[in-house]
């Protein structure tokens, strides 16, 4: 729900033709009207954009023409680009009206009671393709009306009301219920957008009260958000105005240029920044005169350009997940935030965006970042915009005789798949109408098309012909095989396929150092899953790594192992330059705080441990940190605490599935097996669709030999979702125990359907169809495990069951 275009903000140095402001009075340069301006936003050092401009009027004309500058406004005539003129528009069996009265913006729709109402329009969010609406509801809250307004124009489609999610809820109707309904806790504006739409956001929540009272700076993207405050540095501005007015009477209105920063960014804190993000080397881009390919007269270094700079803007260009308050710009990712990986339901298996991942985890895929690319080489960082048009961005770099022709794009000139981004940045579109760039600035791969089923550029404009003509083509076009070496999208496919080599291949591409960080930490994960000592290995190895991201996932795997090993291993790590590995090690440390340690041991992990507990608080307003504060309370033998922050969580959302199971196993853990079924039954009345609640509920019922009972619920745990190969399995074994073995086999049958290579279900086959005296199933069975991982452990006590079988038979 954010309308977000990459971009990145420079520091100018002050223009000796303009003064400085007279001024620091924010009262008087900032909004007076909004209800969420933080009046304390001055103790922090914030002074707000038009202070800025005063010193750097281009820079400023330019970001007034950017989508940061209308990231978020209040509704007014100017800033309200939807049709409010009494027209009506009809979603999911609800008829809207947009509609103006006494100069305010109304819409009247359904509300959370799913009864329609009048709602006055507070605030505009967005601009371009498209312009949400924010609604102020009980509590501090910000709603997003699920309508938007479409601004392409209406040549393209645009200039209508439209629904954000046009398609049915598979998970139920698309009513007041919906957690996709605007009104619902998962698309409040407090927790999911504002951070990246305004100027340091203050979030501000009351967990005791359920309540916010968020505020920021600056209602939109301003100087700060990317600068940081500017207070010290309009205090220098001033204190060298008055240094030069005193030896310059006669020019009391000049501001000096700033001397030169030096390349540690010691100038740039003299002058009261908070960061330099200029390239003070004097290095450009062009080409190199022996390889014909794009060079930087001068490298730059991760820490001093590269890293700094991207930094500044993938916050709020990525999926990630936010670990810490203090957001100072331009701060390592790894610091006040967990960056989502190239996990199968967000990227497709060759790193391609599937769903809205924003743009940074594509990026750091890239040659181009591993270069040196930074946002600013392609995008003006004050108007957002490309600094050329079409393929002049990339011709600035590659010699246009080369690739900008027929002999290497192949399409006659001035057609599609002529523009550099139509093959190497394919498009996908989010929200309905906004179409965003793929920043992997990939090769096209036609080739693992055909074997992996990826998406592909050829293909995504050619939709009438299939993967192999796209191949064949690019195969002819490029017959070096080097354009089709090996990729990681082969090994995650074999993950994801459960292939009997898949962990070895894993483990391999994490200690490939050759491929990006964020897809050995990736393989780290996918690891991780598999739950075996070659998970453990891998991990260990990784544990030094030069990336945070990756020893971060190394850390978060070494749970696999005994507390012992967890400590011997992860204790070093505590004291981790990055928080985000600092806190997988005091998540997997934990329960050794109820061993005996040494004084300054315990100190250690107490500290460790209470920066973890405070950076789940940053989201207390999400039952997912509470759902963590109580695993964590858990581990620390504090099961009242664990009981409590579990009810938090349900008391902010009642659905919220994992607390509910993690209530009911804490409540089994300590013998209270009656309340454990009764808060898995009061899960059911609140959502009676979830197999993970009946499949619970199934396992609690068996304790209590309450069989028939524990039959029904892991039955319908398995017809709704019957992909879940693990419920099959526990519902079939709980079928024999019940001796009615050939209604087991009926189960593991069809789940085979669903999935042909999980281990459990084969060996369960063999079990039960040798139990019966049916020799020769079995072994067609066994044949089949044997085939899909003739190590494993089972296949020996398999063969003697089948043996004893054929001697019955």
């Amino acid at each position: 729900m954010r309308t977000l275009i990459l971009g990145f903000v420079l520091i100018a140095s002050i223009s000796p033709a303009v003064g400085a402001p007279e001024t620091h009075d924010l009262e008087t340069t900032l909004a007076q009207g909004d209800p969420l301006v933080d009046r304390e936003r001055a103790t922090r050092g914030y002074v707000g954009s038009a202070v800025c401009g005063a010193c750097h009027p281009d820079e400023f004309a330019r970001w007034q023409t950017s989508h940061h500058d209308r990231a978020m406004a209040e509704a007014s005539e100017a800033t309200v680009l939807g049709d409010f003129s009494g027209v009506t528009f009809e979603a999911h069996g609800i008829t809207s009206r947009f509609f103006q009265r006494d100069g305010q913006f109304y819409v009247h729709t359904d509300g959370p009671d799913g009864v329609l109402s009048e709602y006055p329009i507070r605030y505009t969010f967005g601009y371009y393709p498209l312009q949400q609406y924010l609604i102020a509801f009980p509590g501090g809250r910000l709603q997003p009306l699920g309508i938007a307004w479409d601004h392409r124009p209406a040549s393209a489609g645009g200039q209508r009301w439209f629904h954000l999610y046009p398609e049915a809820d598979p998970e139920g109707p698309m009513d007041h219920r919906s957690p996709l309904h605007w009104t619902s806790s998962l698309q409040t504006w407090n927790h999911q957008c504002a951070d990246c739409h305004s100027t340091d956001l203050q979030r501000r929540f009351d967990a005791d009260n359920n309540r916010y009272e968020t505020r920021y700076a600056e209602i939109n993207v301003g100087c700060e958000a990317c600068h940081g405050p500017g207070v010290k540095h309009v205090t220098w501005a001033h204190e060298e105005a008055t240094r030069q007015a005193e030896n310059d009477p006669g020019d009391e209105m000049a501001v000096p240029a700033a001397p030169r920063p030096a390349r540690d960014g010691g100038e740039a804190a003299a002058r009261g920044l908070q960061l330099d993000l200029k390239d003070r080397d004097g290095g450009i881009w062009g080409i190199d005169p022996m390889t014909g390919r794009p060079a930087r007269s001068v490298a730059r270094t991760r820490v001093e350009g590269t890293e700094r700079q991207i930094e500044v803007c993938a916050p709020c260009h990525s999926r990630r997940g936010r670990i810490w308050d203090d957001l100072t710009p331009g701060a390592p990712m790894d610091q006040a935030f967990r960056l989502s990986l190239l996990e199968p339901d967000l990227y497709f298996a060759d790193g391609q965006i599937k769903d809205e991942v924003f743009v940074y985890g594509s990026f750091i895929q890239s040659r181009m970042y591993h270069q040196g690319v930074v946002c600013q080489d392609c995008h003006d960082p004050h108007s957002l915009q490309l600094q050329e048009t079409g393929n002049g961005v990339c011709t600035r770099c590659h010699v246009a005789a080369r690739y900008d022709t027929p002999e290497h794009h192949h399409h006659e000139i001035g057609t599609a798949g002529t523009a550099c981004i139509d093959c190497h940045m394919p498009q996908r579109v989010y929200m309905v109408v906004d179409e965003r760039a793929d920043h992997s600035m990939r090769v096209p791969r036609p080739d693992l098309s055909v074997a992996l089923g990826t998406p592909n550029a050829c293909n995504d404009c050619h939709q009438d012909r299939d993967a192999v003509w796209a191949a064949t083509h690019v195969a002819t076009w490029y017959p070096d095989p080097v354009h089709r070496g090996p990729h990681f999208a082969e090994t995650f496919h074999a993950a994801a396929s459960d292939a009997s080599d898949a962990g070895e291949r894993l483990a391999t591409l994490v200690a490939d150092l050759t491929q990006p960080a964020i897809v050995r930490a990736t393989a780290l994960a996918q690891l991780r899953t598999r739950g075996d000592q070659q998970a453990l290995d891998a991990a260990q190895g990784a544990l030094t790594d030069a990336h945070a991201i990756v020893r971060a996932q190394a850390v978060r795997a070494l749970d696999l192992g005994s507390l012992q090993t967890r400590v011997d291993l992860a204790w070093p790590l505590l004291s981790d330059s990055s928080r985000l590995v600092r806190l997988e090690a005091a998540r997997v440390l934990a329960p050794a705080m109820r061993e005996r340690l040494d004084p300054v041991a315990r100190d250690h992990l107490t500290r460790a441990v209470n920066e973890y507990s405070k950076s789940e608080s940053v989201n207390a307003d999400r039952p997912e940190a509470h759902l963590n504060l109580g695993l964590l309370a858990f581990d620390l033998g504090e099961s009242s605490a664990a009981e409590q922050a579990y009810r938090t969580a349900l008391n902010l959302d009642g659905r919220f599935t994992p607390a509910r199971i993690n209530l009911a196993d804490l409540y089994r853990a300590l013998g209270r097996e009656k309340d454990s079924r009764r808060e898995l039954q009061a899960g059911l009345a609140e959502d009676p669709g979830s197999a993970d609640l009946h499949f619970a509920l199934g396992l609690a019922q068996v304790r209590a030999q309450q069989l028939e009972q524990a039959l029904a619920s892991l039955a319908t745990a398995t017809e709704l979702v019957p992909e879940q190969t693990r419920f099959a399995y526990v519902y079939a074994v709980a079928l024999d125990s019940a001796e009615r073995t050939r209604e087991a086999i009926a189960v593991l049958e069809h789940t085979h359907q669903h999935n042909q290579v999980d281990p459990d279900i084969l060996a369960a086959l063999v079990q039960f169809n040798a139990r019966l005296g049916d020799a020769d199933t079995a072994a067609r069975w066994l044949a089949r495990l044997r085939e899909l991982d003739p190590k494993d452990a089972a296949i020996p006590v398999l063969e003697t069951q089948l043996r004893d079988a054929q001697r019955g038979g």
